[in-house]
């Protein structure tokens, strides 16, 4: 009980209610409003010069919802955004002003004085080519996940971040949600007792979830410049659907792994801290989307996570499928001793036991109703004269459930954002725990999934030193 009030007084100046019955309540009872809401303090600008300038590479569907969100934290303005389709550039001037500075080529943006930061939001096998050259051009780095197209490029961006002295931060939002943040905060005051594994899944059933993008109607090929797409993938002719639909084709996605493990993995650090797997082994089907794509729509995999200073050894599984039917839906259970956590997005259930101090026994399903009656009798009138009800606890006892749930309209994605600018405007990138070296930590394990099941054997990984390990 007391760890339980101690929880309870932590959470005394949050925007989240408590129910009598001990369970933390959404907070769209007391009144908030349809705006974003955000749960991290945002630092305010010094003064109208202090304005952070976003260029935005890359402006599809992540691009238009990171800056989109990047806008709503105080003193930021967009001056320039680059994209390899010209109408997405003529939709820029459309949402964000007809004097921005739009370019096919994301170098332009880097060349500007103005820009003081750029989120990138390009195919996988872009991230660390730009993000690379942003750091040397000076400027902050918001890089969507996974950082990392190959496991083999983490070490060239760990570098330039590192010699750039500039803030660099992932885009998995999870290290930056309030549900995973409180449940670290459950996790480390030991409620759950010693972690013994941890489950995750994340499933969609529907067609964009599945990454079928809607295609431009009257589609022209020059609009659309195919050689920079392509970069360092093989040269092919030009094909609409590996534009538009490029998480579908390996030359420039990472699957499910890359797309979507990686937000389950990064939440799992966040809570834990741990800093990753030594082996992981994973199984892919392409069962459902049978659509000319070559990327799995069902990853399963288990990793072995190994005991450190701060963790137990424990397994970590976890699955994300694509095909219908499978439930729309996310969790990562944390499996303790003395309970469980199960997260969703932006909520978690904990669950705790009081185990017995006593001996356990059943008249059901236990050995002692095969043998005679007159020796069960004599053995629990010595368990009860060795074992007083008052003085033990006999049988594994559930406390009351508590949960928690963000306030409505709880923006995890604008949280992450404000952590950005904040260590921007504070000029220190050491408030961005997401960092490049958190990234490799995430995106590598992901990506050994797909390369476990590609190649049908276990992935060996250097968590600490952050390589594969080569087994003979």
């Amino acid at each position: 009980m007391n760890s339980r009030r101690k929880f309870l007084r932590q959470l005394g100046g949050s925007t989240a209610l408590l129910a009598g019955t001990g369970t933390l309540v959404n907070a769209e009872t007391a009144g908030m409003s349809a705006a974003p809401v955000h749960l991290i303090k945002p630092l305010k600008p010094r003064s109208a010069a202090d304005t952070i300038n976003i260029g935005l590479i890359g402006a599809g569907i992540i691009g238009h919802y990171d800056l989109n969100t990047a806008l709503r934290v105080p003193g930021t303005k967009v001056v320039a955004v680059a994209d390899l389709y010209d109408p997405r550039l003529v939709r820029a001037k459309e949402v964000w002003g007809k004097d921005l500075f739009i370019t096919r080529d994301y170098r332009e943006v880097l060349a500007r004085k103005d820009v003081d930061a750029v989120l990138i939001c390009v195919p996988d096998h872009w991230h660390d080519r730009i993000s690379i050259d942003a750091l040397r051009a000076g400027k902050h780095v918001y890089c969507e996940k996974p950082m990392i197209h190959h496991i083999d490029e983490g070490k060239a961006v760990i570098d330039a971040h590192k010699k750039s002295g500039k803030v660099f931060q992932v885009g998995s939002q999870r290290a930056s949600s309030a549900a995973v943040l409180e449940a670290k905060k459950r996790y480390e005051a030991g409620d759950i007792g010693e972690l013994t594994s941890v489950e995750t899944f994340l499933d969609r059933t529907d067609a964009l979830g599945a990454w079928q993008y809607t295609m431009p109607p009257n589609l022209n090929p020059k609009d659309v410049d195919w050689d920079r797409f392509l970069g360092d993938a093989p040269k092919r002719p030009f094909q609409a659907e590996r534009f538009f639909r490029w998480r579908n084709y390996t030359d420039y996605g990472t699957g499910v792994a890359g797309d979507l493990f990686v937000h389950l993995i990064t939440g799992l650090h966040t809570i834990t801290g741990s800093q990753g797997p030594t082996r992981i082994f994973a199984l892919g089907d392409l069962n459902f989307w049978k659509d000319g794509r070559d990327a799995y729509d069902l990853v399963t995999a288990i990793m072995d996570y190994p005991k450190t200073d701060k963790n137990p050894s424990f397994q970590f599984t976890t699955r994300v499928n694509l095909a219908t039917g499978a439930g729309g839906d996310i969790h990562t259970r944390l499996v303790g001793t003395e309970g469980v956590i199960d997260i969703g997005w932006n909520s978690f259930v904990m669950n705790r036991l009081k185990r017995p101090n006593a001996p356990m026994y059943s008249k059901g399903y236990d050995a002692l109703f095969t043998y005679p009656q007159a020796m069960q009798d004599e053995f629990i009138r010595q368990y009860d004269q060795k074992y007083p009800a008052g003085q033990y606890t006999r049988e594994i006892k559930n406390e009351p459930a508590i949960a928690f749930n963000t306030p409505a309209n709880y923006d995890d994605r604008l949280d992450h954002m404000i952590v950005f600018f904040n260590a921007i405007r504070a000029n220190n990138p050491s408030l961005v725990k997401e960092d490049a070296e958190f990234g490799l930590r995430a995106a590598a394990p992901s990506l050994a999934a797909n390369m476990s099941a590609a190649q049908k054997k276990v992935i060996n990984w250097d968590p600490v030193g952050m390589k594969l390990v080569k087994t003979v």
